[in-house]
């Protein structure tokens, strides 16, 4: 564990691996991972529907957190073993395609007044962290996040995926403030919506759309005609947002969690 100089406390190590061995063999390996928000989400490869039982518990006897996973909403024999090992549906999420032509969405870049735009490269890096954290603890499945800053410089700058004209921050340019930002994570092959988010005094002033609109428009003037997104069903506000401006419904991810034995 390592302590920061403002008092945060991060988790560096992310991942852990078991092996089950048969006859000397690997037959099938658990893999756990520790997102920034300190939940393990845990993945089971194996064929062997009999590996799964003593797989979870050595998991859970070693890490003794609750555990999550993640499961495509239509993997209905997923869901039922899943749940025969003692998980239970946490959340739903809403996958979707969304369209990013002006002319479909309705989206302009008329930011509000005292608002600009920058790209990410040119915002102070520890501010953007911050920001980051921040809208974070907003969406639902997300809470508690808190970014170690070195993998946050490696994730958000990554050269396969960082496009600094569609990871856009807004800024109150009087008060020096970073009100919001929007995140598109680009590749040649798609596209995808990454984080959307507006802080608590800049909301309701068409902030969400504005940043919306700017980050979708070099996409368009690419020939990209939709970006992956996804919302948590019970967030209103989201789903609200992105329906609004055409997005289609694609399928639904499920977030599943045991919860740890006391």
């Amino acid at each position: 564990m390592t302590a920061l100089a403002a008092g945060t406390v991060v988790r560096l190590t992310r991942t852990a691996t078991w092996n089950l061995i048969d006859d000397g063999e690997c037959t099938a390996s658990a893999y756990a991972v520790c997102r920034p928000d300190r939940r393990w989400f845990v993945s089971i490869d194996t064929w062997d529907e009999a590996a799964y039982a003593p797989l979870l518990s050595a998991v859970s006897d070693d890490l003794r957190q609750d555990l999550y996973t993640n499961l495509s909403g239509d993997d209905g024999p997923g869901l039922d073993r899943w749940r025969r090992l003692g998980f239970a549906v946490a959340r739903r999420e809403i996958l979707y395609a969304v369209p990013v032509d002006p002319a479909i969405t309705g989206l302009g870049d008329v930011l509000p007044p005292g608002i600009v735009l920058l790209s990410a490269d040119a915002a102070e890096e520890n501010r953007l962290r911050e920001l980051d954290n921040a809208l974070r603890a907003d969406v639902p499945g997300t809470e508690g996040w808190v970014n170690d800053p070195a993998e946050f410089r490696e994730h958000t700058f990554d050269e396969r995926y960082f496009d600094p004209a569609t990871y856009l921050v807004a800024v109150d340019d009087a008060r020096e403030t970073f009100a919001g930002l929007v995140r598109v994570w680009t590749h040649p092959r798609h596209a995808r919506l990454g984080l959307i988010g507006v802080a608590p005094p800049y909301r309701r002033r068409g902030l969400a759309r504005a940043l919306l609109g700017a980050a979708f428009l070099p996409l368009h003037e690419r020939s990209v005609t939709s970006v992956a997104a996804e919302a948590d069903a019970m967030n209103v506000a989201s789903v609200a947002l992105l329906e609004g401006i055409g997005a289609q419904r694609t399928g639904e991810t499920l977030e599943l969690l045991r919860r740890r034995e006391r």
